[in-house]
Parts: C-alpha cells; structure tokens; sequence
C-alpha cells in the first residue's frame, strides 16, 4: 500500500465518526502550527475526534 492511500485509508475513519455515519455526529478538533526559525518554516496540522474514553487522531508535519 502506498503512503498516500494509506493516509487516506485512515483519515477516512474520523471523517465518518464525524459525519454521523455509525450514529450521532461527533465535533472534530482541528489544530494547526506554524513555525518560522532561522533553519526555515515548519508547518503542522493535526485533526482527531473523541468519543467517550476513545480518542482518534491524524498528524502531519512539513
């Protein structure tokens, strides 16, 4: 399996805890972070979703 599918394959998990397909919609958590130094810029998203004591959560920096 690629990389990219294998990124897909597991965003596709919160996305639909998110929209409700396996029951109630559950609110996702979005964060992003942007860091400039002097070696150059990093950038970092992360998006998750909690329900109940189970906690998912997708990371990706640049």
């Amino acid at each position: 399996m690629t990389p990219l599918r294998l990124l897909l394959a597991l965003s596709a998990l919160p996305i639909l805890a998110a929209c409700g397909a396996d029951g109630e919609p559950v609110r996702p958590t979005a964060q992003s972070q942007i860091t400039l130094s002097s070696s150059g810029t990093y950038v970092s998203t992360n998006l998750g979703v909690t329900r109940g004591p189970l906690s998912l959560s997708l990371g990706l920096g640049l």
